[in-house]
């Protein structure tokens, strides 16, 4: 039970910054800053796939209530949601993936998550901007706003891993 409210806490708390703050920056080349993806990033490994789907939808849908986007936030984290276990077995190291140990830079290591989650946050950022531009013809815009928010989103993560994991990480 004090696992479940750790993480609804910290959902809670996703959901605050992003709306009230994050969402507040005006960023150059079309760029958005977002964290939901780490949140679901972050969920132990031995989540259940299907558990992580339904994380993923409820908290695009609360994000998507509160920035009026219909969906677009549920369908593109329930797309990482999905792709995240595909990717762990991707990057699986020798050894096998402790179930109660957590995706972070201090559990699995730098280059293991900087491969990680810049494969799953640029494929977010690809799927969030296709649904919301949806014309082919705009795919140069496409490119820049995901590249642009792709860059904010892991300078961002990589800091906020750098200061909660602190300077003892694994290499």
């Amino acid at each position: 039970m004090l696992y479940f409210l750790r993480y609804f806490w910290y959902a809670l708390l996703v959901v605050v910054f992003q709306v009230f703050v994050l969402n507040q920056l005006d960023l150059p080349f079309g760029g958005q800053l977002v964290i939901a993806p780490l949140f679901i990033m972050l969920l132990p490994f031995d989540t259940p796939p299907f558990l992580l789907l339904i994380i993923g939808f409820t908290l695009g849908m609360i994000l998507d209530m509160f920035m009026n986007t219909f969906g677009l936030n549920a369908s593109a984290l329930v797309f990482f949601s999905f792709m995240r276990p595909i990717v762990f077995n991707w990057f699986r190291s020798k050894e096998e993936y402790d179930g109660t140990k957590t995706p972070s830079i201090r559990e699995m290591g730098w280059v293991w998550f900087l491969s990680v989650y810049s494969l799953l946050s640029f494929s977010f950022f690809i799927w969030f901007f296709l649904l919301e531009i949806f014309r082919i013809s705009e795919i140069g815009l496409i490119i820049r706003n995901s590249f642009s928010s792709f860059l904010y989103s892991l300078a961002f993560t990589l800091l906020f891993q750098y200061f909660y994991v602190g300077v003892n990480a694994k290499k």
